[in-house]
Formats: structure tokens, sequence, C-alpha cells
């Protein structure tokens, strides 16, 4: 009996994990070949752009692509201005972005300093609803009633396609993106430092701007530049708002070709598989993926520059 009851004493204390570790390492294996599989296919996306770049620019000189002003690829007397999308891409979220950072701002900080719990409640799902409709909505909601219902009647003779109704819908859409984000960041100030400001005398709006939005800003810049990043890339909206007129220029009342749109144009059949116009859309992806690489790389630096650490 005593040397049962001491084998049960140690089974007890050193229970068997052969199961256990073998599980954790099944899981283990399971999470590292989807991050392997994402790693692969990133891989592939950016090694088809370079190559199919490569064959672009074996034709089309870089110097080209840079210097001129009129894009016409599909034109028999082809130019290849890639200024002109770009321009068009700035142009639709530069307005998209004068749209979603005030509104997605104080949205945040309603919901974190002001809200109560039973408003935050009701607030953070409608946003999160926002978030969730698809872009192609967005699109026909610009096309069929923000332009002709909204602006038309306050900018006479407004083109039916233009880069503003496409740039104000497609901040309404990253909206909910700077609000997620830019709260996150706000409520994660310590409290003890929205305590010591009022033991200062500091009002709450006060506390607000010159305490809690200088201890966030990290977050918040942050949260813009993924802002602009989703922006740029936006398809569907500026496809059905904006146009597919390639206008060199900072008039936002005209229709414009972006970047995205006339990737669209030209994956729908408009020009031949293997033609110098078909590569060029793979050079406008390049351009498009330096873009929003450039502004991921800038987003990480100014948050390990500018991160507040509290203990």
């Amino acid at each position: 009996m005593t040397a049962e009851l001491r084998l049960s004493r140690s089974e007890l204390w050193q229970p068997n994990r052969n199961k256990n570790k073998l599980v954790e390492n099944t899981v283990k294996a399971i999470t590292a070949a989807f991050a392997f599989v994402s790693v692969i296919a990133t891989f592939g996306i950016v090694l088809t752009l370079i190559v199919e770049t490569i064959h672009f620019f074996g034709v089309v000189s870089p110097l080209r692509f840079i210097s001129e002003t009129r894009w016409t690829p599909l034109f028999s007397s082809a130019q290849f201005g890639i200024i002109v999308l770009i321009s068009a891409t700035l142009r639709t979220a530069g307005i998209a972005i004068l749209v979603a950072l005030p509104l997605g701002l104080l949205s945040a900080i309603c919901l974190s300093e002001y809200a109560g719990v039973r408003v935050r409640k009701i607030l953070k799902p409608l946003l999160e609803i926002l978030a969730g409709i698809p872009t192609v909505v967005f699109g026909y909601f610009a096309l069929t009633l923000v332009t002709p219902q909204l602006l038309q009647p306050l900018i006479p003779g407004l083109s039916g396609l233009n880069a503003l109704s496409a740039g104000l819908v497609l901040g309404l859409a990253i909206m909910p993106l700077v609000t997620s984000l830019s709260e996150d960041a706000i409520y994660a100030v310590p409290r003890s430092l929205r305590d010591g400001a009022y033991a200062l005398g500091a009002t709450k709006r006060e506390t607000i701007i010159a305490v809690v939005l200088p201890a966030a800003l990290s977050g918040i810049v942050s949260s813009l530049i993924l802002a602009v990043s989703r922006a740029i890339g936006e398809t569907m909206i500026v496809t059905l708002a904006a146009g597919q007129t390639p206008n060199l220029g900072i008039d936002p009342t005209v229709a414009v070709l972006t970047m995205t749109a006339y990737i669209v144009q030209i994956f729908k059949g408009d020009a031949p598989a293997g033609s110098i116009a078909y590569l060029s859309a793979y050079a406008v992806g390049m351009t498009l993926f330096v873009m929003t690489l450039l502004l991921n790389i800038f987003s990480f630096w100014f948050v390990r520059r500018f991160r507040e650490k509290y203990e």
C-alpha cells in the first residue's frame, strides 16, 4: 500500500505532459505553416511585379515613365507619364484624408473621453458596421447620390464622374480605420496622466489637447498613415465615381484616372495580354507598391521614434 501511495503521489505532482506537448507542437506547426504561406504569397506577388516591370522598362525607358505628362498607353502614339495617375491618386486620397482625419479623430476622442459606457456600446458597433460595407456600395453611393443630389446643385457644371465625390465617399470609408486605431491609442494613455493634469487645475478639454493627444501621438499618426495607404490602394470607389479620364492637375471637379482604376481598366480586357499597355499595368502596380511600402516604413520609424512608454 505504501508503494502504491507513493506512485500515486508521484503521478499527481509529475503528470504526463506528452499529450499536451503533442498538441502544442501541432498548433505551432499549423501556425508556422500559415505564416509561411503568407510570406510565400507576398514574395510571389512582388516577384511577379518585378519581372513584368522589368519587361515593361525594356521597351519604355524609366525617364519617359517619370518625365512625360500624358498617359495614353492605348493610343497609337502611346505616352506613359505616370505622374498623371499619381496626381489623380493623391487628389482623391488627399480629399479622403481631409474628411477622415477630423471625423475619425473627433469620433475617437468622443468614444474614449466623453461617451458613457452605454453610448460607447452603441457607437462602436455602428462604426464597425460602416467599416464592413463593401466598397462597391460606397462607389454606387457616390455615383448615384453624392454627385447628382449633393454636389451638382452646389457646383454648377460639375462632371458626373469627378475626384471630389470619390474623395468624399472614400473618406467616409476609411474613417472607421482612423477612429478605431486612434481610439485604441488614446484609451491606452495611463489614467495617472489625466489625474495629474486635473490636479494641476486643467479642464477636461485642456487635458485632452495638452496631455492625452501628445501622449497618443504615435498611435494617431500610425492610424493616419494606414488610412492613407488604404485610400491610395482603394479600387472600386474611384473606379465607379472618379472616372477613367487621365487628367493632370489639381482640379477635383473633373474626372480622373487613378492608378488602381487604370489597373482595373487594363485587366478587364482593354489591352491584349503581353502588349506594352498590358505590361504598363504591372509598372503602375509596382509604383503603387513602392508608395505604400515607403508609407509603412515611415510609419514604423515614426512609431519607434515617438512612442511613449509608461510603466
